[in-house]
Order: C-alpha cells, then sequence, then structure tokens
C-alpha cells in the first residue's frame, strides 16, 4: 500500500461501560478525564474478524483439561493458541523463526496490530503498522451511574441465607469517546525484506476499514449494548504526509436541535496539506448528529447506510 491513513474513531455510550476499571466504574485518569484504553476498541474488532473466519492470535480462548481426575475449563496459553489457529503440532519442536513469522503475518491482528510473541526460544516483536491510541471522553457531563440488581438465586456458600443476592451494574449516563489511529505500511518493509510477509496491503486496510465503521455497533455483551461507532475518519495521505494527533483536535457539543455535535479543529490544517492529502472521508449518524463540514474536499456518509450524505 503506497499511502499512510490517520483518523479518528467516535464511540458512543448511553447508560452503557465502554471500558471498566477494576472497581467497574469506567475508566479514568488521575485528574478524572474519562478515557478508553485502545484495548477496549480493539477487542470489538477482533472479535468482528473471529466470527468472520479470521485467524486470530491475541483473545482469549478457552479449553478443557483434565487434570489428576478434575475436569478444569482454563484460558489457553499463547503457545496453545497459536498451535490451535495454526494447526501446529508443538511450537517448540519449531525449529524455523522464519516459519514462524509467517505463520503470525497470516493472523488479521497480528497484520494489523503487530505483536509481542514471548515464547521460549522464540522472543518476536511486531511493531503494528496500525496504531490508535487512548480514546478519551469528549462530553463534559458525563457521570457514572450505579444500579443495584436482585440475582434469582441465594447465595449457595451460606446455608442460613433465605433471600437471593444483590449485585450492580455500573453504567455511564453519557459518553462520546475519540480515538486517534494512524497507519504506516513501512512498518513492514523490514519483514518484506526478510520474506515473511508482502506487507501491509489494501486488502488488510479495507478489513481495518470495515471494522472501524461497525464492530463496537456489533458486540452486543451486557455492558456493551449502547455501545455504538458514531463517527469515523478516513484521511488518506502521501507516503511521506505525517499529522499529529487528531483526536486531540476535536470537540463535542450539544446542540439546540437536541442533537450532538462534532467539530473538527485539524480542518484549517488538512486544508493547508491538502496537496498531499489523497482523500478525506467522514462516516458519521445523521439521525441524531451534526459534523463539521469544513473539510475541503471531503466526502460524508452515513455510517449504517454507507451512502454520502
Amino acid at each position: 500500500m503506497k499511502k499512510r491513513v490517520y483518523g479518528i474513531i467516535g464511540i458512543k455510550s448511553i447508560m452503557a461501560n465502554w471500558n471498566a476499571d477494576f472497581t467497574g466504574y469506567p475508566k479514568t485518569t488521575s485528574d478524572g478525564s474519562i478515557f478508553g484504553s485502545d484495548k477496549a476498541l480493539k477487542y470489538p474488532m477482533k472479535k468482528m474478524w473471529e466470527n468472520e473466519n479470521e485467524k486470530i492470535l491475541y483473545i482469549k480462548s478457552y479449553k478443557i483439561d483434565n487434570e489428576k481426575g478434575e475436569t478444569k475449563l482454563r484460558p489457553r496459553s499463547l503457545k496453545e493458541r497459536y498451535e490451535q489457529i495454526f494447526n501446529a503440532e508443538d511450537l517448540k519442536k519449531e525449529k524455523s523463526i522464519e516459519n514462524v513469522l509467517k505463520n503470525l503475518f497470516l493472523a488479521t491482528d497480528v497484520k494489523n496490530f503487530g505483536a509481542t510473541f514471548a515464547e521460549e526460544g522464540k522472543n518476536l516483536s511486531i511493531t503494528g503498522a496500525v496504531q490508535i491510541t487512548q480514546g478519551f471522553n469528549k462530553y463534559i457531563d458525563s457521570i457514572a451511574e450505579e444500579q443495584p440488581i436482585l440475582s434469582p438465586f441465594r447465595n449457595s456458600k451460606n446455608s442460613d441465607d433465605d433471600n437471593s443476592t444483590l449485585g450492580s451494574k455500573i453504567v455511564s449516563n453519557e459518553a462520546h469517546y475519540i480515538y486517534h489511529f494512524a497507519i504506516n505500511p513501512k512498518a513492514y518493509d523490514e519483514f518484506k525484506a526478510m520474506g515473511v510477509t508482502e506487507g501491509y496491503t489494501e486488502e488488510d486496510y479495507n478489513k481495518f476499514k470495515k471494522v472501524a465503521l461497525i464492530s463496537a455497533t456489533s458486540f452486543n455483551t451486557n455492558s456493551k449494548v449502547g455501545c455504538e461507532n458514531e463517527l469515523v475518519v478516513f484521511i488518506e495521505t502521501d507516503e511521506n504526509q505525517y499529522l499529529p494527533d487528531l483526536g486531540n483536535l476535536v470537540e463535542f457539543e450539544k446542540v439546540d436541535n437536541g442533537k450532538n455535535r462534532f467539530n473538527f479543529k485539524f480542518s484549517e490544517l488538512l486544508n493547508s496539506l491538502k496537496e498531499s492529502i489523497k482523500s478525506v472521508e467522514v462516516y458519521y449518524n445523521p439521525y441524531n448528529t451534526e459534523v463539521e463540514k469544513t473539510i475541503e474536499g471531503a466526502k460524508y456518509y452515513n455510517i449504517f447506510t454507507r451512502e454520502e450524505v
């Protein structure tokens, strides 16, 4: 692929919890700013690829072990996951690092996000062509709400307990996370020279583009119902064009008609670099969202139908 790609991905969370910390509350920085990690965004992307029968290495999977007559359900180790998806008999018996690298680049998540493969005798590191920042919430009135939940079952560990147990569900009333991403195909030039990959291709980019548009919307777990993709911007540039973190240059506001509005503070920058920018595509939810249409030559699309608006 003879270009770089930059952009932003916006995730809306309404009465949901996009990314919780270990206390169950939405993740925050030390100053109280709500954010979602890049892992929170990558996970539904990987799940969507996995559901489409793509090879995904870095995702939790389980196996049933029989140990001392006891059956246990356990997560697979990295070695076991590698052997599972690449039909390898025993990774320890694989003497060729070249073969391991070739296999790793067959995994869609590795091809996009890279890998740290720390196995005995095969410590490998691949810096991903796709890099995604932390996503910060742009809605200043976001608050966390804790909902008590009554379980239909009593505590089986307490024989004297006649009442069913209580639990809780913690959600944000409303949050709008903005992530920045950058795609650098040159990241794999060294591996191309080794002959272990053809490099980052248009096909790889199109796979990323698809999940960037809909993976959060499609990922309906209990805590993620209410989370959806609401904004994605793809900026294709020349190979040698560099752009800053665009997530820091997006503002969010509620407007009088009840809609949400995103203002792009990077429009002036893009307009000044139009000689090196190949295309700009903006996908958003036109039913409840407005975007600032000040980028020269940009095309705007309905994020659900892909039709131009």
